[in-house]
């Protein structure tokens, strides 16, 4: 990296703006699926507990947990708290049938699995016709056969599920002392460049194996990644719905987003050179 095009390298001062990625609806719904709960009947306070993990987690990455993602919670926590209360004796007649305190969401939930659909149906037209993304599927389906499945991209969520399991392992592993070293984001990403262009994909969790194995490590590569996904130097696929995933090196388009911090991106806000006024 040059000069010119620092990143904010310090995981404190970097925040990832998750509203480029996903929203709390996208987390509900990806917490059903996973839990492979009907949406109609959904353990509330199973998800609510999950749900709050996942907060937690994205609080304490520094991820710019969006206010969507706190009113959620709170809904969440009030959904579960109603649901404690006794309901009235359906037996009488003059008590009125009280709704399901989880009916709102759900419905809301449903509207946007409709909508979500719908967009990337209207996604994937726009990407046949333009054949925007080509991808080595072809000859690879070719030798697999029909039984082959082919790689769906990522969201930001599948991705957070499979960094809490490279956490979780690595917190049974005998813990290693080794000096304090802090590695910046942009140096990992570096790193994270140079390994990825010496074959054509990795495994997600591999990219987790050659540091120090410490949590501020994990969690300085998780960053990393999300960078690389913004600037376009990454693509990040899963076999099936919670498959393996892989991290593909891709070519940066002119037009991708600059690194954080990077004047190129508020051209009006740089800071004059005192040296070359001198001159």
């Amino acid at each position: 990296m040059t000069e010119d095009t620092d990143f904010e390298s310090s995981p404190d001062a970097y925040r990832v703006k998750l509203d480029s990625f996903e929203g709390p609806l996208d987390l509900l719904l990806h917490l059903i699926r996973k839990s492979e709960v009907n949406i109609h009947d959904i353990p509330i306070a199973v998800i609510t507990e999950q749900y709050l993990g996942y907060l937690g987690l994205m609080q304490e990455m520094n991820l710019d947990v969006a206010g969507e993602f706190l009113v959620m919670a709170a809904t969440l926590i009030h959904i579960k708290s109603r649901a404690l209360l006794p309901r009235p004796d359906p037996s009488q007649d003059e008590a009125e049938p009280e709704e399901d305190p989880r009916d709102a969401l759900v419905r809301r939930l449903l509207e946007h699995q409709k909508f979500k659909a719908a967009a990337e149906l209207l996604h994937e037209r726009e990407t046949l016709r333009g054949a925007q993304f080509g991808r080595p599927d072809a000859s690879v389906a070719g030798a697999a056969g029909d039984a082959y499945e082919p790689e769906l991209e990522v969201d930001l969520f599948s991705l957070l599920a499979a960094f809490r399991g490279v956490l979780d392992r690595a917190s049974r592993r005998p813990p290693m002392v080794l000096p304090p070293d802090q590695i910046s984001i942009e140096d990992r990403i570096d790193q994270l460049l140079g390994r990825l262009s010496e074959t054509e994909a990795c495994g997600f969790e591999d990219l987790f194996t050659d540091g120090d194995g410490s949590r501020p490590f994990m969690i300085v590569t998780f960053l990393a990644l999300l960078e690389m996904i913004r600037l376009e130097l990454i693509r990040v696929f899963q076999s099936g719905s919670f498959g393996a995933i892989r991290v593909y090196k891709r070519t940066r388009p002119a037009d991708a987003p600059h690194p954080i911090g990077d004047p190129a991106e508020h051209p009006q806000s740089q800071i004059p050179n005192p040296k070359s006024q001198q001159d």
